[in-house]
């Protein structure tokens, strides 16, 4: 959409014409969606600004003057106020919250780590208590993802006997930790 198309929706809004508007929110929205985004970080609050635009630009659309400044910079220049007034009309632990948020670093915490490794180590001491041939179907149906068809060619047992085993070492397996 050109300049002169977003000049004549404008002036079309201003007059009350909806569909003009409706056209003029289709072209400009994902861009000042973006603005917002990039100024206030947190997508519903970037949606909750461009809804304020708009509802600026559908009052004020009567205050555009063509050949001052271009539609689109006009249009920016609303988003952009709107979303930083928005950014200072937050409450201080909302910003706090939102950079602790920022701030942490991905992955698990060294407590979760911890949990993490005596979990492994109670499952590889119940793994350990199994038959050298269940631990191995085990370790290949469910941490290497074999099926069991492929575990009973490796094997040389029927198919059903494979799924005996594997029913049976989980039983023993959810025992064992549940000690």
């Amino acid at each position: 959409m050109t300049p002169d198309d977003i000049e004549a929706l404008l002036a079309r809004s201003a007059i009350g014409d909806r569909k003009a508007f409706a056209t003029l929110y289709d072209a400009t929205s994902a861009k000042l969606l973006g603005i917002s985004l990039r100024i206030l970080g947190n997508r519903a609050a970037a949606e909750d600004a461009l809804q304020e635009t708009y509802i600026k630009i559908w009052h004020k659309a009567d205050s555009y003057r063509a050949g001052e400044l271009s539609p689109m910079t006009w249009l920016i220049t609303i988003a952009r106020n709107t979303a930083i007034d928005r950014l200072r009309r937050r409450k201080p632990t909302e910003v706090l919250d939102e950079e602790a948020r920022q701030s942490r670093a991905p992955g698990p915490t060294p407590e979760a780590e911890a949990v993490a490794a005596s979990e492994a180590q109670r499952i590889t001491r119940c793994l350990d208590e199994l038959r050298d041939t269940h631990r191995a179907a085990v370790r290949g149906a469910y941490l290497m993802g074999e099926s069991y068809a492929d575990l009973a060619a490796r094997f040389d047992v029927p198919l059903n006997t494979m799924r005996s085993w594997l029913r049976r070492s989980l039983i023993s397996l959810k025992e064992c930790l549940s000690r």
